[in-house]
């Protein structure tokens, strides 16, 4: 399969994931190694490295690439990754950006320390007091007194929000200056991080334009930016087209450049399959090189977090599509995001581009993905929890020995970990094998490697 100046040997592909395993400053640690390369192991077609920070800013055990720094740890993923598939498999990074998010705090020094007060919360504490308040310590103190009912009537949607769930920057917060500057300060970043990716020696970037994060948020329906950056569909298109065009001209066209966005967002006044066809034909005529089709994943509908935890954009309805499971309805999770990607590619190839479409969600067998390639439906098969389940799969599969395949349950333990910010593994790892001389998590329960397969 040609991704633009990149030939993948097969069409299979391991998606982006966050296995919690760099460092707490962000660096490439041999957890890391030993992750990626077990997936080289099975020699998939493409591999990409997870969710990886554009800025240089603490983001805990998650990799980043905001810095030269960084670039020592990640020319040995490189060199790892081609040993252990042989040269057969070709690896990109997936490079993205995010806005600040907080802990759901505790009421009493919400209204004490993060409440901004306006003269609504003033009227509202006076009237409560019977007399005006001599000064805003006085107004904090009486709205803390006041019964829930009063106390909550006296503020806006967007502070009960941040209350109830921790406060959280959106991208039409256009009263704080750096998300304002969004314009400016995002292509130079990405582009800075791509052109650290092809140092490294990457075969290409992911620009990551999904899920709960900046530039997915950009290009939702759900942006109201007032600067030509929002509102018509076109505003919300033109920041990622123009991180695009950066990132383009920093690394050139002989370093492959894709992305992965939203073929639905699943929330009310969301962007819809409607828009994600629009969105491919876009990027499709701008150049990109693949383009790969997530699904939801918000964190507009998910779950309220616990005191003193930071709300996770796959607790909710838009969540759990973007990783169905068992579960999910009478229908489960097979193949369920497909008809989205097939939407895509369908508009793109009407369009007059031949661009590659990713397909995922829910793909665990050879007849699925054979399925989807003979349909029409995408040109890749991507597959995240079943190559975690095994990472041989693909080339068990290739060899002929698909009843090997060690089959994913679908009931996102994985994911369970992962929103605990835990080091990600699989159920099925220790329930089928326990003598091996394998690392162990930090709590000592959990294997960290799939057990090893012998071809």
């Amino acid at each position: 399969m040609q991704l633009g100046p990149v030939t993948a040997r097969t069409r299979t592909w391991v998606p982006a994931m966050v296995p919690w395993r760099a460092s707490e400053d962000g660096f490439v640690t041999q957890n890391v190694l030993d992750w990626y390369g077990r997936f080289a192991d099975g020699q998939p077609g493409v591999l990409v490295v997870e969710a990886t920070g554009i800025r240089d800013v603490p983001s805990g055990p998650l990799l980043r690439i905001g810095h030269d720094r960084f670039l020592d740890g990640l020319r040995e993923l490189v060199r790892l990754v081609r040993e252990r598939s042989s040269g057969r498999t070709r690896l990109f990074v997936q490079i993205l950006d995010f806005l600040s998010i907080k802990r759901r705090p505790e009421p009493e020094k919400f209204l004490a320390r993060f409440l901004q007060l306006t003269d609504r919360h003033r009227v509202a504490a006076a009237a409560h007091a019977g007399s005006p308040l001599p000064d805003d310590a006085a107004v904090r103190a009486t709205l803390a007194a006041m019964p829930t009912a009063a106390q909550r009537a006296a503020l806006t949607e967007r502070e009960l929000r941040d209350l109830d769930f921790g406060q959280r920057e959106q991208v039409d917060d256009l009263h704080l200056a750096h998300v304002r500057d969004l314009p400016q300060t995002l292509p130079p970043l990405f582009a800075a991080a791509a052109m650290r990716a092809r140092t490294a020696g990457f075969d290409g970037v992911e620009l990551h334009f999904a899920h709960a994060y900046t530039m997915a948020s950009l290009l939702s329906r759900t942006n109201v930016r007032s600067d030509g950056y929002g509102g018509s569909i076109e505003g919300r298109q033109r920041l990622p087209l123009e991180v695009f065009a950066a990132v383009r001209t920093a690394v050139g066209r002989d370093f492959c450049t894709g992305v992965r966005f939203l073929g639905d967002e699943v929330i009310a006044g969301g962007s819809t399959v409607a828009d994600a066809a629009h969105h491919g034909v876009a990027f499709a005529k701008a150049g990109f090189d693949f383009l790969s089709i997530s699904r939801g994943g918000k964190f507009d509908d998910a779950k309220q977090p616990n005191i003193g935890e930071a709300a996770y954009p796959y607790t909710g309805p838009s969540g759990h599509e973007c990783m169905p499971t068992v579960r999910s309805d009478e229908r489960g999770p097979f193949s369920r995001n497909v008809p989205f990607a097939s939407a895509v590619r369908r508009a793109v190839r009407e369009a007059g581009f031949s661009t590659p479409i990713v397909a995922a969600g829910g793909i665990a067998s050879f007849e699925q993905a054979e399925a989807i390639l003979a349909n029409g439906d995408a040109d890749i098969v991507a597959s995240a929890r079943q190559s975690l389940a095994d990472p041989d799969w693909f080339r068990k599969t290739e060899l002929g020995r698909g009843n090997e395949v060690r089959r994913c349950k679908f009931t996102n333990y994985c994911e369970g970990l992962d929103q605990k910010h835990k080091e990600v593994t699989c159920q099925l790892w220790d329930r089928l094998f326990n003598d091996e001389d394998v690392s162990r998590s930090r709590d000592g329960k959990r294997r960290l490697l799939a057990p090893r397969w012998q071809p």
